[in-house]
């Protein structure tokens, strides 16, 4: 399904929420009230701007009597897009921020992935795939990326432990190029990057990675990732707490000019690492 028929797809799922809702006397804030979320995220479902999680369009069929229709639609719109479904609603998310701050601790962040890194981690986690099912992934990942041709594109800053620069995901050449490939983006200020060294020890999130999102007309979203699953959360105080702690990793780590020396001299340790093997 084409982009602009998913949107028009869930811009129905809105329409029909609305008519629904009216039909049953409920106000927004009523319906939200009743399924757990504010009424001001009722009227987004309802305007196409945000997409509901599973869980919460259950719940609207429950309040709404309306025998499953809501549960089905989403699975339908989910399953016709390229992302896991614990992973479907970030990407709608990633589009509507104004700006996205994100932590990795081992892995290099889907948004700054080159294809070949892409690749890597993909056969890694699914070393039985078909190509094509790869294929598929790789796709996913890099028409996400694009994002941040946008002139639109959030504000987006990265703190990248030492960990991603040190493993060779891939192999030397492909580390490499995907070094460079961030070294290019910081000096064309696309994003903003800061390495927490190993010497800053011990921080408050190890192994965890997390990302904040924040919007112009909408309360400020954390996502953090599993195995296999991911959670969206968006209660104040979670938020406070996931803030507190990315700033507390953001003033460990090095400086702008610091990390982005680093990374360059990273990318030349597996270039030369290349050359001799």
């Amino acid at each position: 399904m084409a982009n602009g028929s998913r949107q028009a797809a869930w811009e129905f799922f809105g329409a029909e929420l609305k008519r629904r809702r009216e039909e049953k006397g409920l106000t927004q804030v009523e319906l939200g009230a009743r399924v757990f979320v504010s009424g001001g995220y009722i009227g987004q479902f309802e305007q196409a701007i945000r997409k509901p999680q599973l869980d919460v369009a259950q719940r609207i069929d429950g309040i709404l009597q309306t025998d499953g229709f809501f549960e089905r639609l989403w699975r339908k719109l989910i399953k016709e897009q390229p992302y896991t479904e614990y992973f479907a609603h970030v990407v709608e998310l990633e589009r509507l921020a104004t700006e996205i701050c994100e932590y990795a601790p081992t892995v290099v962040p889907g948004l700054l992935q080159t294809r070949g890194y892409a690749e890597a981690v993909f056969l890694a986690g699914n070393p039985f795939a078909a190509d094509e099912y790869i294929e598929e992934l790789i796709k996913g990942r890099t028409d996400r990326a694009r994002l941040l041709k946008d002139a639109t594109r959030p504000v987006y800053w990265v703190v990248l432990h030492e960990t991603v620069l040190r493993i060779p995901v891939g192999g030397p050449v492909v580390m490499a190029q995907q070094l460079e490939h961030i070294a290019a983006m910081i000096r064309e200020r696309t994003v903003l990057v800061q390495v927490l060294p190993f010497s800053a020890g011990a921080h408050r999130v190890m192994g965890k990675m997390m990302k904040l999102m924040e919007f112009e007309d909408a309360p400020p979203t954390v996502y953090t990732e599993g195995v296999f699953s991911g959670s969206l959360l968006d209660e104040p105080a979670v938020v406070k707490r996931v803030r507190a702690s990315y700033d507390h990793i953001r003033a460990a780590a090095l400086s702008p000019e610091a990390s982005q020396a680093l990374i360059e001299s990273a990318a030349e340790d597996c270039r030369r690492c290349a050359s001799t093997t």
